[in-house]
């Protein structure tokens, strides 16, 4: 998609390379809406890619929205600094009394360009801390999805490891975008146990507290399931805290080449 193929030939060559030796752990910042602190491993490419359906029903209007494609690839370019390239095609649809509108909304929202920086290694008390930045490129968009500005957002990423099986993640940040001047300081929290080698399973609140607008507060659960050290399935189910969302369900696989 899009930049990618550049990218991928570039890469090819050096891949053939580290397959002979061994593989990081993967670590991947979906499911969840938390971003994990960790970068991918300098020389790697990493795809998160999945589908999700969203629903909301208010004073007899119902929006749906279902994202066929959303796809975040990920490239370790130094020990410490990976790029991000992602892309969504989205399709939202509308009904009133249960009758569907028409009026269909359907195409790519904004490239999302991206970097993570890992700051600092767990030790103690003291948590494994990174940043991430993302700019939103509006001239990228679907003419459905086309914003008049460029959004952007940042976060500190912050993981302790709790015991052999579970940890905890957790993001601080703030946004802006959708043509709004409104910044919103966005949070996640989100709890991690490995059941077994191969099934995770965690839990997560998050949200965002625009300036000057209602607070905005979700939770969602889920588990993942890794087919191999480089490939890994993952299913989540959520809804809103406050209004907004009542339903989201969300699947997709993450893989690391090489395989």
């Amino acid at each position: 998609m899009k930049k990618t193929f550049t990218i991928l030939t570039l890469l090819f060559t050096g891949f053939q390379v580290l397959a002979q030796e061994e593989t990081p752990e993967m670590i991947t910042d979906r499911p969840d809406a938390t971003e994990s602190p960790t970068p991918v491993p300098k020389g790697f490419l990493q795809l998160e890619t999945g589908a999700y359906y969203n629903s909301f029903e208010e004073n007899t209007i119902k929006t749906e929205t279902v994202g066929y494609n959303t796809s975040l690839f990920r490239y370790g370019l130094l020990d410490n600094f990976e790029l991000r390239l992602g892309v969504n095609f989205e399709e939202t649809r509308f009904s009133i009394n249960d009758v569907e509108s028409d009026d269909v909304a359907s195409g790519f929202s904004p490239l999302l360009f991206g970097f993570k920086i890992a700051v600092l290694e767990e030790k103690g008390w003291v948590p494994e801390i990174g940043i991430l930045g993302h700019l939103y490129l509006p001239f990228t968009a679907g003419e459905d999805y086309k914003p008049e500005t460029t959004g952007a957002d940042f976060r500190f990423s912050f993981a302790h490891i709790l015991s052999e099986k579970s940890s905890i993640g957790y993001n601080l940040g703030a946004q802006w975008g959708n043509d709004s001047r409104e910044l919103a300081y966005v949070y996640t929290l989100s709890y991690g146990y490995s059941v077994s080698k191969k099934i995770g399973v965690y839990a997560e609140v998050y949200g965002d507290l625009p300036e000057n607008s209602q607070a905005n507060h979700f939770w969602d659960a889920g588990l993942t399931y890794s087919i191999k050290p480089n490939i890994q399935l993952d299913a989540t189910i959520g809804k809103s805290i406050t209004e907004g969302q009542d339903l989201l369900l969300s699947t997709g696989v993450s893989v690391r080449l090489p395989n």
